[in-house]
């Protein structure tokens, strides 16, 4: 099983666009994908048309007293399932620091789906907190979307010395360049040269478009209304260099 986050201290960067592009895409290859909406907000959940509630909570969920398979939920596409939000998330780093190693939390949690799932993806809320902590533990890949503009490589860089300061491995780190605009001379810049920092860079970038913005209006993963898009075929090309990554670790 792959465990594969999709995490960034900024929000609106283009995690959860991210994490249900790509599952899709491994649910189609013919993998048994789930995604697990770890943001209180829901929007992975809201996407896949699924309500974002977890009965009693996500409490005793994430304290290992509730079996993760009585949430998760089956979505409109084959071999594509979701452990959906829950607003009670929020807490999450109260409910993780009353539980037993409370760092590795989530991986003991995902433990059981070893022969269940190929494809794990947390998408996570944009925060640095016990619930990054975890994730960073659970996850055999993080993806990093990040616009390219000043601000959004401060973040990089702060991700990046968290995991050394933490002694985390950083060649999990995998940032992509996202919302690029390349009408933007920052833009331009920042893609056409990477900073020398940027270790791990995959190759493909995600455009702006709004094409992307209209999931929320589809409540699709962008393949299903607009296959043909120059987004949808970068979101395929970085799947492919995501999934050639992997298989150096293996």
């Amino acid at each position: 099983m792959k465990v594969i986050a999709t995490y960034n201290i900024k929000g609106g960067v283009g995690k959860t666009a991210t994490a249900v592009n790509l599952a899709w895409l491994a649910a189609r290859e013919g993998a048994p994908t789930l995604v697990w909406d770890l943001d209180p907000q829901g929007a992975a959940s809201y996407y896949f048309r699924i309500r974002p509630r977890i009965k009693g909570g996500g409490k005793r969920l994430v304290q290992g007293k509730r079996d993760l398979d009585d949430f998760i939920r089956g979505t409109d596409y084959e071999l594509l399932d979701l452990l959906p939000a829950d607003f009670s998330y929020r807490n999450m780093d109260i409910f993780l620091e009353q539980a037993k190693n409370p760092v590795h939390q989530l991986h003991k949690l995902l433990k059981p789906f070893k022969k269940e799932y190929y494809y794990v993806f947390l998408d996570c809320p944009p925060s640095i907190s016990l619930v990054s902590e975890n994730i960073f533990d659970a996850a055999g890949a993080v993806l990093v979307p990040t616009i390219p503009t000043t601000l959004s490589l401060r973040t990089y860089k702060q991700i990046r010395k968290f995991f050394r300061q933490e002694t985390l491995d950083t060649a999990k780190v995998m940032p992509f360049f996202s919302m690029v605009d390349r009408r933007k001379q920052m833009h331009r810049s920042i893609v056409d040269t990477p900073p020398d920092y940027m270790e791990n860079l995959l190759e493909t970038g995600i455009p702006y478009d709004s094409n992307i913005e209209k999931m929320g209006s589809h409540r699709a993963p962008l393949g299903e209304y607009a296959p043909n898009s120059r987004s949808a075929r970068c979101y395929e090309a970085l799947w492919e260099n995501v999934k050639d990554q992997l298989s150096h670790w293996e």
